[in-house]
């Protein structure tokens, strides 16, 4: 019998494909993010996709190995997503993991833009390396977080926050330019191991030594200064399940586990969740709503409650006010596409209508100049939920407000990584302003923030629980609260400019 022989094929080749290495140095930088918080795993990355950039001259090849690292990031990071649409949303499994592979190709695409630009470049590779590809990965790191509405999760410095030195760098230039220094961490990490530990790669090692000590350094000042008293506050976790939340039969139910938590509290300020109402405001019984308001007055403050608002024929997602002060709200204003607002309706209406059955689908925006809330004797800048991945946006209620309050319902999500990786963003917020941040969500993470990023108080996830204690205020502007992204634009800007002047030489 004629024995067939088969092709052989190196393994060791088959792993070192750029694109497949490149795809693999991306899933393994999820681990710098929460819930694992292994920060230095995504300078290793960055470094071995500098590496791989390093290796072609071609702008085409570096954008595919852009894409590739862009489809490990995101496939792994953000894998939540298909639980959303598929348990959550009802979509077809196939249809809910196409979408997320399609999402995560979107997104993957910045990576590839990175690649592309840097190979451009035709310096020297030794200052494309340090200058180039690490002003391109921040810069098109920040395109991704306002390009079609924008997506910044998985930005790299928030895997930086809160324990590395890196995260001392945030209150200056923000995540993005922590998200430089990441890359050109990198950079120096790979120029060193290039010059094989030479003269020039010893000259590297001490930048990055330099580098982390100058940032664990700004770690230690003070940018804002307590203002006022400390104030009790009580954040509830209602732990709805998110199936049954926006249903008839649990509405009562819902009611009284929210009415039950809040009247346990003797707080001045008490937070409800995103939503945590599932009806409109004017629609929720006077009854109900007395009894809360009557119930902060004898504390002497006020309550946040989450639910709709309509008005001239709009709907709203808000936080609104009962108590000692005057009636408030906050309407949320960067609105998540499909999930809240259709957008091009005319031609994508049927995703909402037909593909998922998503709950008050079509929102509108509550406008970008909402002053803070003065309510329980603070000035409290509020944003719901995705509305703390934008630092920009944050800061407009800056440097008026004292107290950041996000409200969140993560159900959305299930038991995966998500909740955990927004609260994180909330840890990047509270560094960039230096204001404790009170987290109050559905089903977790339900979190106080102080303003050096770390996490102060935490309930448990996927339980019913209130979280209380005593909090301060703040007062003073960061120098990201100044600047915004402009400080670490300059600094791309700077970086390209003489890499550009360098070109010919």
């Amino acid at each position: 019998m004629r024995r067939i022989k088969l092709p052989r094929y190196s393994v060791k080749k088959l792993i070192v494909t750029p694109y497949l290495a490149a795809c693999i140095a991306g899933a393994f930088a999820v681990l710098g993010f929460a819930p694992f918080g292994i920060f230095p795993v995504p300078i290793i990355s960055l470094a071995v996709l500098f590496w791989l950039w390093s290796k072609t001259e071609r702008p085409s090849q570096a954008a595919w190995i852009g894409f590739a690292f862009g489809m490990g990031l995101f496939c792994v990071g953000v894998s939540w997503i298909y639980v959303a649409l598929h348990e959550y949303g009802y979509m077809h499994p196939l249809l809910a993991a196409l979408a997320m592979a399609m999402f995560a190709a979107v997104n993957a695409s910045i990576p590839a833009l990175a690649g592309y630009v840097q190979a451009k470049f035709k310096v020297v590779m030794t200052l494309r390396i340090l200058w180039v590809m690490p002003a391109t990965w921040a810069l098109t790191e920040w395109v991704r977080s306002w390009l079609f509405t924008g997506f910044p999760w998985l930005s790299v410095g928030y895997s930086q926050v809160p324990s590395s030195p890196l995260a001392g760098y945030a209150p200056i230039i923000g995540v993005f330019g922590v998200s430089l220094l990441v890359a050109v961490s990198a950079a120096l990490l790979l120029v060193s191991w290039r010059a094989r530990w030479g003269r020039l790669g010893k000259m590297a090692l001490a930048c990055v030594v330099v580098l982390w000590g100058v940032g664990a350094t700004l770690r230690l000042v003070e940018w804002t200064a307590p203002q006022g008293e400390l104030l009790k506050v009580s954040l509830l976790q209602g732990n709805i399940a998110q199936d049954t939340k926006f249903s008839e039969d649990a509405l009562i139910g819902t009611l009284e586990t929210y009415r039950r938590l809040a009247q346990s509290s003797d707080a001045r300020l008490i937070v409800l969740p995103e939503t945590a109402i599932p009806l409109l405001r004017e629609n929720i019984s006077a009854p109900y709503q007395i009894l809360l308001r009557d119930h902060v007055r004898q504390n002497g403050g006020d309550i946040l409650i989450g639910a709709f608002e309509r008005e001239d024929g709009r709907y709203y997602n808000s936080l609104y006010s009962l108590g000692s002060a005057d009636s408030q709200h906050y309407r949320k204003d960067h609105l998540v596409p499909f999930g809240e607002f259709i957008p091009l309706r005319g031609m994508l209406g049927w995703v909402i209508n037909d593909l998922l059955h998503i709950p008050m689908g079509d929102l509108s925006s509550g406008g970008d100049a909402q002053a803070p809330l003065n309510i329980a004797g603070q000035k409290i800048a509020v944003n719901i939920c995705y509305e703390d991945a934008f630092g920009e946006e944050v800061i407009h209620a800056l440097p008026q407000a004292t107290l950041l309050v996000n409200a969140t319902n993560d159900a959305w999500y299930g038991d995966s990584n998500a909740a955990i990786q927004h609260n994180q963003l909330s840890q990047m917020r509270a560094l960039e302003t230096g204001r404790v941040v009170l987290r109050a969500t559905n089903t977790g993470v339900t979190s106080i923030i102080g303003v050096d990023g770390q996490i102060q108080a935490q309930l448990p996830q996927h339980e019913e629980g209130v979280l209380t204690a005593q909090v301060q205020g703040y007062a003073g502007s960061t120098p990201y609260v100044r600047w915004g992204n402009w400080a670490m634009l300059v600094l791309v800007g700077l970086m390209l400019g003489i890499a550009w002047r360098l070109r010919n030489r």
